[in-house]
C-alpha cells in the first residue's frame, strides 16, 4: 500500500467504521491486510475476497464480477488499489453494491497518478466524475468523492510526469539522493451509501 492510500483511509474511511461492523475487503494486500491492521477497532468482522485462493482469504471470487456472497451481507465493502485492475468496473461496482446491506457503505481508493502496473492487468484511472457515474449506475449515493493527495507538498506539479522531464539532470540526481519529495501521489477516494430499503 502506498502512503497516500494509507493517509486517505485514515482520514476518510476509518472514521466510518464502527465496532460490530461486518467488513468485506476486496483485493487485500495480505492477511491481515494493511487496512485491517490500521483499523484497531474491537468487534469488527473483517472478511476478504480475491480472485485466487491463498491462506487466510475468506472468499474466492468466481470471476471479476461474480462474488460467492449473498445479497446484503456486509455493512461495509472496501477496496483499495483494485478498481484499476478490473476490466468492466461498471459490472464490478454493481456486484460490490449487491453484497452491501441496505444503508451500508462502499469505500474505494483508486490510484490516478500511478504508472502502468499489471497485476495481472491494468485498465483504468478513474476521476471523481467517473466514480460518481459508476456509483450512480450501481444504485449507490455518493457521500464523498475527491481526487486528493495527503502526502507532503512536492516540488513538481501534481500531475503524473517523469521527474527527469521537469528538473535539470544534476538537480534531479541531487533531489533523488537526498530523498526530496519529487511528486505527490493522487488517488480518488469515494464513500458511497447503498440506500436503505423503504419502509413497507
Amino acid at each position: 500500500m502506498h502512503d497516500n492510500s494509507r493517509l486517505l483511509f485514515l482520514r476518510h474511511c476509518l472514521p466510518r467504521l464502527q465496532p460490530g461492523h461486518r467488513v468485506l475487503e476486496i483485493g487485500p494486500d495480505g492477511t491481515p491486510s494493511s487496512y485491517a491492521r490500521l483499523t484497531g477497532l474491537p468487534g469488527i468482522t473483517w472478511d476478504t475476497l480475491d480472485l485466487e485462493a491463498r491462506p487466510g482469504l475468506t472468499h474466492v471470487a468466481r470471476g471479476e464480477n461474480e462474488f460467492p456472497v449473498g445479497d446484503g451481507v456486509y455493512d461495509v465493502v472496501l477496496s483499495g488499489q483494485v478498481l484499476e485492475h478490473v476490466r468492466q468496473p461498471w459490472l464490478w461496482m454493481r456486484e460490490a453494491a449487491r453484497v452491501c446491506r441496505p444503508g451500508g457503505l462502499m469505500l474505494t481508493i483508486s490510484p490516478v497518478s500511478w504508472p502502468y502496473h499489471e497485476a495481472p492487468i491494468d485498465c483504468w484511472r478513474i476521476y471523481p466524475e467517473g466514480m460518481r457515474a459508476l456509483c450512480g449506475d450501481a444504485g449507490l449515493i455518493v457521500e464523498h468523492c475527491a481526487w486528493e493527495s495527503l502526502e507532503p507538498r512536492a516540488w513538481l506539479p501534481r500531475f503524473p510526469r517523469p521527474a527527469s522531464d521537469l528538473a535539470p539532470g544534476l538537480l534531479y540526481k541531487v533531489m533523488r539522493a537526498i530523498r526530496w519529495p519529487l511528486q505527490r501521489t493522487y488517488d480518488t477516494v469515494t464513500i458511497a451509501r447503498k440506500p436503505a430499503v423503504a419502509a413497507a
